[in-house]
This record gives C-alpha cells, sequence and structure tokens, in this order.
C-alpha cells in the first residue's frame, strides 16, 4: 500500500465541496442530480448566499454547510426558496442526522421571525420562506439509516402522526449509480464519478478521471468558469487523497485533455498553492527544494539535471522561498535559472 499525503486531509472534503457550491451553477447541477422536477421552477440567476449568524459558532466551527435563497421562476426576491445544504463526509452514519437538520431548519425560521420584530414587519406581511434541505454524504459506508426523527425514537405506530416529520433530499456520492450522476451533462456530475473512485486503485481513479475529462474537454463553453473550478477540485483529490507515487500520472491525464491555456494556469496555480504550504510545512531545505523541483516538472514536464542540481544546491531557505514564488509565475526555465544566484 502506497502512503498517502496527510497534509491538509481533515478540510478537503467540506471545504472543496463547500468551495463548489459558492458557484450558484454548481448549485443548479445538485439540485438537477437529485431533484429534476424542482430545479426548472428556480432561478438560479438570482441565487443569494445567507449568512449562518443564527447558528452558534461552535456549530459553525463543527459543521460544513450552505445556506441561500433562490427566487422562484417569473416571482419577486421576496418569493424565494431557502436551499440548505449539511455536508457530511464522516463515513459514520448519524443515526441523529433527522434531528439535526430539524434543529438548524428551526433555527432558521427563528431568527426570521425575531426579523419581523426589529424590522416592524406588519403581522398580515409575516411570512416563514419554505426550506429544501439537502444532505449530501460523501462517506463510504452505504446510508442506512433514515433520515427522520423516528430513527432516534421509541414511538408506538398509534403516536406515530404526533413525530414531526419532513422531507430531505438525499445525495450518497459513494452509493449513487454513476450513470445518475451523469444523466444530465452537468459537469457536477463528472466531478462526482471521480470522487466515487477517491480510494479505489489507481486503474479505477484514472479511467474515472479520464471519461470525466474526455466530457469536460467537450462541454459547451457557458461552463467554462465550472470547467476550470473542476480541474482546481480534480487536482486537490490527487494530491490530498493519492498516493506520492501515482501523483504524476494522473495529473499528466488532466495535462493530457487541456487545450485552453487559462485552463492549464488554473491547474498550475491550484498545484502551486499545495506545494507551497507543503513546502511550509516541511520546513527543511530539502522539503523545500523538493516543492520547487515538483512544481516544475509539473509546469515544465522535464527539468534538466543540471538545474536540478544547482537547486539542489541552494541551503538558504529565503532563498528557496523567494525562488517557489519565482517558480509560480515563470513562463519557461530560463526565468528561473537566472533567479539562482
Amino acid at each position: 500500500m502506497h502512503k498517502t499525503q496527510d497534509t491538509q486531509i481533515e478540510h478537503f472534503p467540506d471545504r472543496s465541496l463547500r468551495r463548489l457550491l459558492q458557484d450558484a451553477e454548481y448549485v443548479r447541477g445538485l439540485v438537477q442530480i437529485i431533484a429534476p422536477d424542482i430545479e426548472p421552477f428556480l432561478d438560479f440567476s438570482r441565487i443569494t448566499y445567507q449568512k449562518r449568524s443564527f447558528i452558534s459558532k461552535a456549530l459553525q466551527e463543527r459543521e460544513s454547510d450552505v445556506l441561500l435563497s433562490i427566487p422562484f421562476q417569473d416571482a419577486t426576491d421576496a418569493d424565494a426558496l431557502l436551499i440548505y445544504i449539511l455536508i457530511e463526509h464522516q463515513s459514520t452514519v448519524d443515526k441523529t442526522m433527522g434531528f439535526r437538520l430539524l434543529s438548524y431548519m428551526m433555527q432558521i425560521w427563528e431568527s426570521q421571525r425575531r426579523e419581523w420584530e426589529t424590522e416592524k414587519i406588519p403581522e398580515s406581511e409575516r411570512r416563514l420562506q419554505p426550506i429544501l434541505p439537502i444532505l449530501f454524504y460523501t462517506g463510504d459506508r452505504p446510508w442506512t439509516v433514515p433520515v427522520s426523527l423516528t430513527a432516534i425514537m421509541d414511538v408506538p405506530e398509534i403516536l406515530e402522526r404526533f413525530v414531526p416529520s419532513f422531507d430531505t433530499l438525499f445525495l450518497g456520492v459513494k452509493e449513487t449509480e454513476a450513470e445518475a450522476l451523469t444523466q444530465s451533462g452537468h459537469p457536477l456530475g463528472w466531478l462526482l464519478r471521480v470522487l466515487q473512485k477517491e480510494h479505489s486503485d489507481e486503474t479505477e481513479i484514472s479511467e474515472a478521471l479520464a471519461d470525466a475529462m474526455s466530457h469536460l474537454a467537450s462541454i459547451d463553453e457557458d461552463f467554462a468558469p465550472q470547467v476550470a473550478e473542476a480541474l482546481r477540485y480534480f487536482v486537490q483529490l490527487i494530491f490530498h487523497r493519492r498516493s506520492l507515487e501515482e501523483r504524476d500520472a494522473l495529473v499528466d491525464i488532466i495535462r493530457q485533455h487541456i487545450q485552453d491555456p487559462k485552463e492549464f494556469e488554473t491547474m498550475a496555480q491550484t498545484t502551486a498553492e499545495f506545494l507551497r504550504e507543503e513546502g511550509k510545512a516541511e520546513g527543511k531545505v530539502e522539503g523545500k527544494q523538493d516543492t520547487i523541483l515538483k512544481f516544475l516538472q509539473l509546469q515544465f514536464q522535464d527539468v534538466p539535471e543540471v538545474l536540478s542540481r544547482e537547486i539542489r544546491n541552494i541551503q538558504n531557505l529565503t532563498h528557496l522561498d523567494m525562488l517557489l514564488e519565482q517558480a509560480m509565475t515563470a513562463k519557461s526555465l530560463e526565468e528561473i535559472d537566472t533567479h539562482l544566484s
């Protein structure tokens, strides 16, 4: 078993998906996958992201979630649906999930009720916004527990009607059929097909990545920002989830499908960000030398032995930090050569 890179793994699943869902088009893609009947009624061009101030700081640090408002088609911005997306990446299935979701929904509505009073809204105009709860689950273990309050209750059948109930949209990424994810053709579906294979063997993730890149390379130009974000995600996934020995081959799959220089720039920038943080964590001369050479290899593919030897001869950490910054913006290896002495 190859050793995987541990740097930043703790925060990758929630931060990476939250970043994706800051893009209204990716939110539309998610709704399109799990609720295609609802998607046509919403105007994603007018999406607004809501503050989570109603949730305590302790919960904000523990949970990875997104709250947004989407007006209905041909309606005013005030006539909107709230979507609450809870991202769950732990592989331990939480039986209390129904209670957690209801608790957050109640906090959202309570926040709205307080606004009625502070803004002195007339009683005749006071309306709670409907909430569409979505559980976005990326864990490996199948989710077998119902997302309901009855999952943590022993309640006789005759009393079940007194237990609050609500529907929850659920996407279990690892257990969803691959075809179901990509049926709509949205970039998110192809991204999730690669995520399905994050812990699979190298052959399986390579095939999934090649299929995804082939599709994304031929997608409509209107999705260019989403394709660029997908590239960023794939590179981060490779560096956070795959072994050191697999990185080059997997990154090469991405590179082979890139024709737009801007897309390559996005991939290179993402790689540079990771390698820079990796170099900081290493904090040693050899580690920083490795970081610089690794980035140059990814950027220019072939690093001459003479250049590699000269970088290895640099022992000053400040000089190495400066050289890494130069490597991130260099257009050629000749530019790097001018900063070696």
